[in-house]
Parts: structure tokens; C-alpha cells; sequence
């Protein structure tokens, strides 16, 4: 395993953002397997086309549909936030879960009121896993997720190396989605506000391949029982540079291809 600090180092390297469209292309990986996480249907191409010529795809639910343009307007957000290094608030955290839920957000009914989902409320209600095991109790989440937001805070000094920058994004992803502030969205969130760090540090976002989603749930499982983030933060690195080498090889063999070609040629 190479140290992410070499790896990141070497894609910095390479320039990425003075490619046309390479941010607008990032961004619709990331958007693309977040959803794919929590279910959309859509394939990458298929996001791909959405996002950029806002035709929707034939025989997917639009609820779907939904999903993938909800999370490419919250992480425009959460980007605009990030480059002008906006502190980190609870409200922030609630207008990132309010974007991803802002058209698919369900309307909640309980002895407390009536919670609509898609302004980031802070959840009213207890809620459990897959595993029948509970998240933090309703009447704890707002504390709870202040206490973390006063932690990130502390930690967000100017001098961190990219290491401990990167060890406090996945930190925030795990420790976020594990209160489970919200009634939905809390994985998409996490992720989002794993993303917002590393941009406000000047680092390549990192994504959860949807094809590795079990081993995802394992890695956040195994924290959850355990209490050692070593399983969860294990698995975010692997992620991390498995992204981040395929874009670095992908992008040298482009580069290999157009010098053996001497550049662009018509083909008839």
C-alpha cells in the first residue's frame, strides 16, 4: 500500500482541474456512487446524461432520478462552502441533508409534530439499523451532533498534513452517520461532509465504490462493535487510493495515447 500522501502528491501532479470538464466529471462520479449506495438505479452514463443535459433516463423511477440530481446539488453546495472555507455549523450539516433530501424527502408523523424531511430537521423519533440495533436516542442527536461539530472544529487547524486531514474527513464520515441525525439521507450527509474536509484542505474527494458495498457495511459494523475506528478507516484509505490510482493511471495512458498519436486526428 502506498502512503496517500505520495499518491495524492502524484494526482495534484497531473493538473486534473485544467482539463475541461474534469471537475463537472469528478463530481458526477462521486454524486453517481453515492446514490448507487443507497439504492438508485441509474448507471454512471446514465447519471452522466442527467447531469449534464438534464434528459432523464427511460424506465428508471423518478424518485431515483431524484435522488442523483438532489446529491449533485447538495455537493455544488458543499463545494461552494468548502473553497470559501465556511466553519463547519450543525446548521451547515442541515442545509447539505436538506439539498440531498430536497425532492425525495417524506413527510414524518409522530407525538412530537409534523417533520418534513426535506428541511433538515434534526430526527424526532428513535430509528435502528439493519441489525436491529438503535442509533443514539432522539432526545441525544442535536447534543451529540453539536459535540462533534465543536470536535471537528477544534481539530480544523491550518497546519494539519494531509494525513491528519485525511484521518479527520473519514473521522467525520464515520462519527456522523453513526448518530444518525436525520430521518433519511444520514449516509449520503456523511459522506458529503467527508467530502467538504478534504476540499477545504486542497485534497481529491473521496468516493465509497457502490461495488463495494458490503464490505463498506462491514467496515462501518465492525467500528460500531467494536469502538476501533482502525476497521472503518482501514477500509476508507483502501477506497481512497484505489480511486485515486485509477484516475492517475487512466489519466498517463490518455496522456501515452495523444503523444503517440501526435495529438487529434479526424476518423472516417
Amino acid at each position: 500500500m502506498k502512503s496517500i500522501e505520495k499518491i495524492i502528491e502524484k494526482y495534484k501532479e497531473l493538473n486534473l482541474s485544467d482539463i475541461v470538464d474534469y471537475d463537472k466529471f469528478n463530481a458526477i462520479t462521486v454524486s453517481h456512487h453515492s446514490t448507487k449506495l443507497e439504492g438508485s438505479t441509474l448507471t454512471e452514463l446514465e447519471s452522466e446524461i442527467l447531469l449534464n443535459n438534464y434528459s432523464t433516463p427511460k424506465g428508471r423511477p423518478l424518485s431515483d432520478v431524484y435522488m442523483v440530481a438532489d446529491h449533485a446539488l447538495a455537493l455544488s453546495y458543499v463545494l461552494e462552502q468548502a473553497k470559501n472555507r465556511k466553519k463547519i455549523t450543525i446548521e451547515l450539516i442541515q442545509n447539505v441533508n436538506a439539498l440531498v433530501l430536497k425532492n425525495t424527502g417524506e413527510i414524518m408523523n409522530n407525538a412530537f409534530g409534523t417533520f418534513d424531511l426535506s428541511k433538515g430537521v434534526i430526527r424526532k423519533w428513535n430509528v435502528q439499523n439493519g441489525r436491529g440495533d438503535s442509533y443514539p436516542a432522539f432526545q441525544k442527536v442535536e447534543d451529540k451532533t453539536r459535540e462533534l461539530v465543536a470536535i471537528v472544529n477544534e481539530r480544523m487547524t491550518d497546519n494539519l498534513s494531509v494525513k491528519e486531514a485525511t484521518d479527520l474527513a473519514f473521522d467525520m464520515h464515520y462519527n456522523l452517520v453513526a448518530i444518525h441525525p436525520f430521518g433519511n439521507g444520514n449516509g449520503r450527509t456523511s459522506r458529503l461532509m467527508m467530502n467538504y474536509i478534504q476540499v477545504y484542505y486542497n485534497l481529491p474527494m473521496a468516493i465509497v465504490n457502490s461495488q463495494d458495498k458490503e464490505e463498506y457495511i462491514q467496515a462501518l459494523r465492525s467500528t460500531d462493535e467494536t469502538g476501533n475506528k482502525k476497521f472503518f478507516n482501514d477500509f476508507m484509505y483502501e477506497q481512497y487510493e484505489k480511486y485515486l490510482l485509477h484516475i492517475i493511471t487512466k489519466q498517463e495512458e490518455n496522456l501515452k495515447k495523444d503523444r503517440k498519436r501526435g495529438g487529434f486526428n479526424f476518423v472516417f
